[in-house]
């Protein structure tokens, strides 16, 4: 790599930590911690703790997630064809998505709540390897949030995501629509009147 591409590269991650907030900012630190990360899906997120599923990179445009897979060490995540089973794809594919969707809702006042409506796939390859997932709908998801910020009213994103071997070949993609909308202003005032 040229200088002029790291000058580039590093000029990108400048802007985006600056469209950050010091809540999206503390969250993107947690997630991209190996230890914190770890522990907050041991007691939240269970199977995918024990999948062993991680997340890569973090930004405002795209999140990377990758899914572990050899025979003799990850081997609750294979199917009987040798290769990833299409669930646990499923959880790695999520992931990337949500974390960008936790991302841009992180600090909101009132806070947002968001789930999965629906979700399509594809399979292309089997997954013989260790499996990466990338969502690059980064764009897509913070102005959906921007929107509902200021209409007030829930939004539904699409995010895709593609599933790669370490060698480039794409093993899947999935399609996430994502609901997400704000929570109404809560008061003890309002409660007693």
């Amino acid at each position: 790599f040229s200088n002029l591409y790291w000058i580039k590269f590093f000029k990108e991650l400048n802007a985006m930590e600056k469209n950050l907030s010091k809540y999206q900012k503390r969250l993107r630190n947690s997630f991209l911690n190996p230890f914190s990360f770890s522990l907050f899906f041991l007691f939240n997120v269970p199977m995918g703790w024990f999948s062993g599923m991680k997340l890569k990179h973090l930004d405002t445009k795209k999140a990377i997630s990758k899914v572990p897979f050899k025979f003799f060490y990850r081997w609750q995540n294979k199917n009987p064809f040798k290769s990833i089973y299409f669930a646990v794809q499923c959880m790695g594919a999520e992931l990337s998505s949500a974390s960008m969707v936790a991302l841009a809702v992180e600090g909101q006042k009132p806070s947002f709540a968001y789930i999965v409506t629906k979700m399509r796939s594809q399979y292309f390859k089997k997954a013989t390897g260790t499996t990466t997932f990338t969502c690059n709908d980064g764009d897509k998801i913070f102005n959906a949030v921007d929107k509902a910020l200021k209409t007030k009213e829930g939004m539904e994103i699409e995010a895709k995501t593609t599933g790669t071997l370490d060698d480039g070949t794409i093993v899947s993609e999935f399609y996430f629509t994502w609901s997400i909308k704000q929570r109404k202003k809560w008061s003890y005032q309002k409660m007693l009147n």
